[in-house]
């Protein structure tokens, strides 16, 4: 018991990345084999830890990331021991599972992709282990995006693409809960595609997600999947940024700029995006207005390494400081000006 405690604590160490706070050591040693954090030591209701599940989901689409972080080693050490009760067995991993996905797409956010790994493989072997296809299907996208973070595109088109056969059609006849995970896997398939320039298979994802998101609204935050014609306008926004057309960007962004949006997170991509595209065309100026703007819907997801190496970029090019509010943006969120 103490060697595993010991060496638990040293993959730990060697993970986590350099700064680390105590939060994130915690939730690397939660993800790992043998004794992790200690749990509530309340008693394991059913109820209740669904509830939790729910209630972590709801930090991650508004942005919360810090109370996020602090929550989640105590409620997979929670799911753990629920998981030694022989009843219910199949519901715990599906809970577990998607904790597991919830840790997996927080430290993509961090861009910690070393600990991502541990996560999703943990969430693989739950929704496997629970039999169903919706935790699955909500288990390969978290798995198709550490691919894509770690430069396998073609991978995780590939896997999405075989997930996405098993699961399309029948939409008249299937749950939300069912459409949404289908919804936001092909989603996936969008940015895994558009990130490696595929423009056939971009159009393909993005086709069949438009015909999901006719029968499926969840755009809320206290939703377990975020999917709806929203969404699926802000991938396609996503991906014609990948692709650099920064003007059919924009195009697309107006629109969705006049519609309310109720999830933070999606809020704050869209500007986010938006100033990509300003970015790509040099207009650094309402690149900047843009993440203003974007801070005021999630000012967490402001400060995560993507956006925070964009504003790095925009304040580089502006080498003679015209924009002075711009570099003083960049020495708040603590990147060279």
């Amino acid at each position: 018991m103490h060697r595993r405690t010991f060496l638990a604590a040293s993959i730990a160490a060697l993970t986590a990345p350099a700064g680390s706070s105590a939060s994130h050591t915690a939730l690397v040693q939660a993800l790992l084999p043998g004794p992790g954090p200690g749990g509530t030591d309340g008693p394991q209701d059913m109820a209740v830890l669904y509830e939790r599940v729910g209630s972590a989901l709801k930090l991650f689409h508004t942005c919360h990331y810090t109370e996020l972080e602090r929550t989640l080693p105590s409620l997979i050490a929670d799911l753990r021991l629920a998981a030694g009760d022989a009843t219910g067995r199949d519901t715990v991993s599906r809970l577990l599972a998607t904790a597991y996905q919830t840790a997996t797409s927080l430290l993509l956010k961090q861009h910690d992709q070393g600990n991502a790994w541990l996560a999703v493989g943990r969430a693989m072997a739950e929704a496997e282990r629970s039999g169903d296809p919706v935790v699955l299907a909500s288990s390969v996208r978290v798995q198709a995006h550490v691919l894509v973070r770690e430069k396998h595109a073609t991978e995780a088109v590939t896997l999405v693409r075989h997930t996405a056969d098993q699961l399309t059609g029948s939409y008249d006849r299937r749950s939300p809960k069912y459409l949404a995970a289908v919804g936001l896997l092909l989603l996936r398939g969008v940015t895994a595609a558009s990130s490696r320039g595929d423009r056939a298979a971009t159009k393909e994802f993005l086709t069949e997600a438009k015909e999901v998101s006719r029968y499926v609204t969840l755009d809320r935050p206290d939703a377990w999947a975020t999917f709806s014609p929203t969404n699926v306008a802000l991938h396609e926004l996503s991906a014609l940024v990948a692709f650099g057309d920064a003007g059919l960007a924009l195009q697309a962004a107006r629109p969705l700029m006049r519609r309310h949006i109720p999830v933070p997170e999606r809020r704050a991509a869209l500007w986010v995006e938006a100033a990509r595209a300003y970015s790509q065309q040099g207009r650094l100026a309402d690149g900047y207005q843009a993440l203003r703007i974007a801070e005021t819907c999630a000012a967490q997801d402001i400060r995560r390494p993507d956006v925070r190496n964009l504003v790095a970029d925009m304040a580089a090019r502006d080498r003679r400081r015209t924009l002075p509010e711009l570099h003083h943006f960049s020495r708040q969120l603590g990147v060279p000006a």
